[in-house]
């Protein structure tokens, strides 16, 4: 039975910044991460997440409008707490918004947002977001202290950070997936639709994928470098079934 604190269907939102990341290695528009959008569309992903970075190393102002305008499927746009990436949010109109942190030298997110730390400047961004009418996340560490931030800023949304999990072995995976099941369970009792990615990859998803009350992953690296040895299709629809097996 289907309900907010346990969804039958997991969701799949595949994020296709490192399509981007490879066409920019030439500077040239091959290959078009709004293909692969289009791609995921047609084998049944359930959304599109893209992160529109600072330093534009991926996804590119242009590409936002285009992922829009090709498929039906939700935009997740992952930005920085920033005036810049506020106003490109705004003028763009995603499905959601995914507030995460960025360092200018990281090669990938590391972590989870400090909402805790953070809540003055956040506050603001959440917001005029929310009164815009876009769904706003936050990608959170799984803890305590920050799923009550999320609580105190008022979104709908966290997306657990699940980088340490995929790093784990043994007996540390194993409490790192506790602590992500309990707070999946946490938030969801708390009104908040728990979500989780990063890291993630068809040998470590079942465990979190069987987590009940999560609604939606978010998974692309993997699936993009997958993709160079299978084709994108076959490699989204292999995770839809692996996660849909969890279930």
């Amino acid at each position: 039975m289907t309900s907010a604190l346990y969804p039958d269907k997991l969701r799949l939102g595949v994020n296709i910044d490192h399509v981007a990341t490879i066409r920019n290695a030439r500077g040239g528009d091959h290959p078009d991460p709004v293909r692969a959008a289009e791609i995921v569309a047609a084998v049944g992903g359930d959304g599109i997440t893209a992160h529109l970075r600072e330093d534009r190393r991926h996804i590119r102002d242009a590409d936002l409008k285009r992922i829009q305008d090709a498929t039906d499927l939700p935009l997740n746009l992952e930005m920085a707490a920033t005036e810049e990436m506020l106003e490109i949010a705004l003028r763009h109109k995603p499905h959601a918004a995914c507030i995460v942190p960025e360092k200018r030298e990281e090669r990938t997110t590391e972590g989870g947002l400090d909402a805790a730390g953070q809540h003055n400047q956040l506050a603001p961004i959440v917001a005029r977001l929310a009164d815009a009418g876009i769904r706003v996340s936050l990608f959170i560490e799984a803890s305590e202290q920050q799923l009550e931030a999320a609580m105190r800023l008022r979104t709908p949304v966290v997306e657990f950070h699940t980088g340490e999990y995929a790093h784990a072995e043994g007996d540390a995976r194993a409490r790192e997936l506790k602590r992500i099941a309990d707070m999946a369970a946490l938030a969801a009792k708390n009104g908040i639709e728990p979500h989780a990615g990063h890291g993630l990859t068809y040998e470590n998803v079942q465990p979190i994928a069987a987590i009940p009350q999560l609604a939606e992953l978010n998974i692309g690296h993997y699936l993009v470098g997958e993709a160079v040895f299978v084709g994108l299709e076959t490699a989204v629809r292999r995770m839809r079934e692996l996660m849909d097996e969890a279930r």
